[in-house]
Formats: C-alpha cells, structure tokens, sequence
C-alpha cells in the first residue's frame, strides 16, 4: 500500500507549526518535572509533539507530516532551548505544561480535522481524527513519564476536541471560510479546557463496587 502525501493550506500548516511547539513545551514540562535529562526530555517532548499526528496519518494511509518536513523535528528541538532559557520562569510554574497543552490541544483538534477532510474523509471520522490528534500525544507523553494520562481521568480533555468538531462542522454547514472556522474551534477548545480546570467541571466517574464475601 502506497502512502499519499498530503499538502494543504499555509495557514494550517502554521496552525500544526504552533500546535507542535505548544505540545513539546508542555511534554518538556513535565519531563523536567521527572528530572530527565535533556535527551530524555527532548524524546518526551517530541512525542508528545508528533505522536498523534502519527497515529492519524497512518490511520487515514498518508505520509506521517513529520516525514516530509523535518521543521517539526526542529520546533521540537527549539521547544527544548526555550525550555532551557526559560527554565525558571516556565519549569518552576505549577501551570505552565497545562497552558501550552491546552493551546496545542486547540490546534491539533483544528489540523486533525482539516486534514482529514482534505484527504476525503466524511465530517465524523474528521471529529474522532482531530480528537485523536489532540489527544494521543498526551497519552503518549503521560505513559512515558509513568503517570495516568489525562484522557482516562475526569478531566475534560478528548471531551474539549470532540465539542470543537462539532463546532468546525456547525461553521462549515454555515457556511463560514475554514480560517475563520480554524480560529474559532481553536478558541472554544482551549476555552472549554481551561474554564473545566477553572471551575473543576468534570466528567462523572465509572464507579464499580465489588461485594466481598
């Protein structure tokens, strides 16, 4: 099976750009947090950055983004350096890996969408697309550093990309041009990211009481 190579628009591409630089911080974040070294970090951060986007591209048979342009190796790379100069404004802050990981979450659902509909695919597999896009590397990311990734707590996480693609399909049966549309799932994702985590808004848990005899 030949893999496809798919090229869309700049303002996507920089959409991606700004989604992998936001996510390699916050996997940078948390991989100091751990006192990894700097490849070790670099490793997470990069994961963290490229490993949905990954896991999309091979589910709809194209060329993984990274493959065919290696600035996102790079921005990870550059992710680290910035992590390194700003390390005591940005390691130090409780909050700094969950405000860029929401920006990349908003971004990655917008890319994960877009590129799924680029390709052919129908509005619902670009939905579970753009939220896999969001949501993989952070899984991916909380595995290597051995702690329960997001999307299996409460937190609204995977929640917060699907409600964004239903947005983007909202504003595209309207009618509304995609950068336009792109702007505004980014916004309502990261919004309803960050006002969960503001006002605790959580996802009710799956209890299951085991009657001992």
């Amino acid at each position: 099976m030949v893999h496809i190579v798919v090229n869309y628009s700049l303002f996507f591409q920089i959409c991606d750009i700004l989604g992998t630089l936001a996510f390699a911080i916050s996997g940078l974040r948390l991989a100091a947090s751990k006192d990894f070294d700097w490849f070790g970090a670099y490793v997470v951060g990069l994961t963290t950055a490229i490993g949905g986007g990954t896991i999309r591209d091979l589910l709809l048979d194209i060329t993984p983004f990274w493959m065919t342009n290696p600035f996102y190796i790079i921005c990870s790379g550059l992710a680290l350096l910035l992590v390194i100069l700003f390390k005591q404004r940005w390691v130090s802050q409780e909050h700094t890996w969950f405000l860029f990981d929401a920006i990349g979450l908003g971004f990655f659902t917008v890319t994960g969408i877009e590129r799924s509909l680029s390709v052919g695919f129908p509005f619902w597999i670009a939905i579970i697309m753009g939220t896999m896009t969001g949501a993989a590397g952070g899984i991916l990311r909380d595995v290597l550093i051995n702690e329960t990734p997001l999307i299996f707590r409460k937190d609204i996480y995977a929640t917060a990309c699907i409600i964004g693609g239903i947005v983007f399909h909202i504003c595209d049966a309207a009618g509304l041009g995609h950068e336009i549309t792109a702007v505004i799932v980014c916004l309502v994702v990261i919004a309803i990211r960050m006002l969960s985590v503001r006002y605790h808004i959580q996802l009710p848990v799956l209890h299951l009481k085991i009657n001992k005899e």
